[in-house]
C-alpha cells in the first residue's frame, strides 16, 4: 500500500532533491581534486578516471533493482538507507591511500547512489499531476544544480589548503541531514500489487554492464593487461546481447525494453544519451585542462567552474516558460547544437585569459545544457503511462549513468592519443583540443536524433493537447 501524501507534499521535490544535491556536490569536488590525488597516489591523472567510471558503473549494475526495491520496501525507507550506504562509501574514500581502494569506495558509495537517486525520482514522478511534472522536475533538480555551484569552490579550497580527503568528508553530515529530513516528510510509496524480482535478468544485464564499461575503460592503462581488458568488454558485450534477446520475452524484466516501442521515450533516451556523453566529459575535462594545461590552483579552477553551475541554476527558473512557449521538439534539436559548440569552446582557452572572461563563457554554457538537461528529463514521461513510472525511470537512469561513464573513457582515449605516451598536462592544452572536440561532436550529433521526435511531444507536460497514439508497433 501507499501512504496517504502528508501535508508538506508540496515539498516532496525539494526533499528527494537532497539526494541529488548530496551526488552532485561529490562529483563536481571529486573532478576539482583529481591532478592532486594523481600526485598522492603517483598515478597519471588519466588513469583517475577509473575512480569516476567505476562509481558510475556500479550506479548503471545496481540502478535495475532499484525500482523493484523501492516498491517493495517503500520509497522513504530505500530512500534513507541508501543515503546511508553512500555516506559509509564516503568515509571508505577518505581512508583511502591508493588507487584501488579509492575505486572500491567509490564502488560502495555508487550502490548507496543507485537506490538514492531513482528512488527520489520515483516518488516525484508517482506523487506531482503530469502537467505539474515540468515544474516538479525543475524543483527537484534545482538543490542539485547548487552541488555543482558549491562543489568546485569547496573542493579546490579543501584540495589546495587542507588535503583532498576532505572533499569525501563533508558527504557525512550532508546525508545525514538528507536522512533526517527524509524520515520525517517523505512519503511511504509501496507497490500494492508487485511480479516477482527478475533475478536472472539482474544478474546477466548488471555483469555485463559492468564488464563492457570497466573494459573499455581499462583499454590503453597499465593497470590491467589489454589482453584482460579485451576479454572483459567482449564478455560484457555477449552477455548485454543475451539480456536482450531475453528481456523480450520476459513478462516483467529488470530493464524493460519494450519501453522503447513508446516513440517520445526511444527518441528521447537516444537523443539524451548522446547529448549525456558529450557533457558527461565535461566535468573531467575542465578541471585538468586548467590545473595541467594551464597550470592553475585547484582553488583557481574551482572559482572558474563553478560559473557552470551558476548558468544551470538560472535556467531552470526559465526552462518552463521556453517550453511552453516553444515546444519540446524545437528547443531539443535547437539548443542540442548551442550546447554542443560551448561543451567544445574550451579548446579557445589560453593561459592568458582572465577566470572572469572565462566564468562568463561557462556561465553561458550552463545555461544550454540546463536546459537540455531539464527538456529531456521531462519529454521522457510524455507518454509513459501511471504503471510504466518506475521502469521508466529505471531505464532512464541507466542510460544516464552509462553516458556518464562513456563521455569520460572517449575523453580520457583521446587524452591519452593525443599525448602519444607523455603525462597528462605535459605538451599543455593543446593535449586538451581533439578530447573536446570529440565530445562536443558526440553532443551535437543529438540534434540530429531529436529531428525525429514529433511536433506535438511534451503537450501534455505543458498543458495543451497532444495525439494520443504513444508507441510504435
Amino acid at each position: 500500500m501507499t501512504e496517504a501524501v502528508p501535508p508538506m507534499a508540496r515539498y516532496v521535490p525539494l526533499i528527494a532533491a537532497s539526494a541529488l544535491f548530496v551526488e552532485n556536490i561529490d562529483a563536481t569536488v571529486l573532478s576539482t581534486a583529481l591532478a592532486s590525488i594523481a600526485n598522492d597516489f603517483g598515478v597519471d591523472a588519466v588513469d583517475l578516471k577509473l575512480v569516476l567510471t567505476c562509481y558510475l558503473v556500479s550506479l548503471a549494475v545496481f540502478i535495475p533493482a532499484s525500482g523493484w526495491i523501492a516498491e517493495r520496501y517503500g520509497t522513504r525507507t530505500v530512500f534513507c538507507w541508501a543515503m546511508a550506504v553512500f555516506a559509509a562509501g564516503s568515509v571508505a574514500c577518505a581512508l583511502s591511500t591508493g588507487l584501488w581502494s579509492l575505486v572500491f569506495a567509490r564502488i560502495l558509495q555508487g550502490a548507496g547512489g543507485a537506490m538514492m537517486i531513482p528512488t527520489a525520482r520515483l516518488v516525484v514522478v508517482r506523487s506531482v499531476p503530469k502537467d505539474q511534472l515540468i515544474g516538479a522536475m525543475a524543483v527537484l533538480t534545482t538543490p542539485a544544480l547548487i552541488g555543482p555551484i558549491l562543489g568546485p569552490p569547496i573542493g579546490g579550497f579543501f584540495t589546495t589548503y587542507m588535503s583532498w580527503p576532505w572533499i569525501f568528508w563533508i558527504n557525512v553530515p550532508l546525508a545525514l541531514l538528507g536522512i533526517a529530513v527524509a524520515a520525517r516528510f517523505l512519503p511511504q510509496i509501496r507497490a500494492e500489487t508487485q511480479a516477482a524480482f527478475d533475478l536472472r535478468g539482474f544478474l546477466t544485464i548488471g555483469p555485463g554492464l559492468a564488464l563492457t564499461l570497466v573494459g573499455a575503460t581499462a583499454i590503453g592503462l597499465d593497470v590491467i593487461a589489454p589482453v584482460y581488458a579485451a576479454a572483459m568488454a567482449t564478455t560484457g558485450l555477449l552477455l548485454i546481447g543475451f539480456y536482450c534477446r531475453y528481456a523480450w520475452r520476459h513478462p516483467s524484466p529488470v530493464l524493460d525494453l519494450r519501453l522503447l516501442k513508446i516513440r517520445t521515450f526511444r527518441i528521447g533516451v537516444m537523443g539524451g544519451f548522446l547529448f549525456r556523453v558529450g557533457a558527461g566529459a565535461t566535468p573531467f575535462l575542465l578541471p585538468l585542462l586548467l590545473q595541467l594545461g594551464f597550470a592553475r590552483s585547484a582553488f583557481e579552477s574551482g572559482i572558474v567552474t563553478f560559473a557552470t553551475g551558476i548558468g544551470a541554476l538560472a535556467m531552470k527558473i526559465c526552462a518552463p516558460k521556453i517550453l511552453r512557449a516553444v515546444g519540446f521538439r524545437r528547443v531539443l534539436i535547437f539548443n542540442a547544437f548551442v550546447a554542443a559548440i560551448f561543451i567544445a569552446i574550451p579548446i579557445t582557452f589560453t593561459a592568458a585569459m582572465a577566470g572572469t572572461t572565462l566564468s562568463a563563457i561557462l556561465l553561458l554554457g550552463g545555461f544550454s545544457r540546463s536546459l537540455q538537461f531539464t527538456s529531456t528529463n521531462a519529454v521522457l514521461y510524455a507518454d509513459v503511462s501511471a504503471e510504466q513510472t518506475a521502469r521508466a525511470s529505471t531505464f532512464a537512469a541507466v542510460l544516464q549513468e552509462l553516458s556518464g561513464s562513456i563521455g569520460i573513457s572517449v575523453a580520457a582515449l583521446a587524452l591519452a592519443a593525443a599525448s602519444g605516451g607523455a603525462a597528462t598536462g605535459s605538451l599543455g592544452a593543446v593535449q586538451f583540443v581533439p578530447a573536446f572536440v570529440a565530445v562536443g561532436a558526440i553532443a551535437a550529433v543529438s540534434g540530429f536524433v531529436f529531428l525525429a521526435m514529433p511536433k506535438t511531444a511534451g503537450a501534455s507536460l505543458v498543458g495543451k493537447r497532444s495525439e494520443p497514439a504513444a508507441a510504435d508497433d
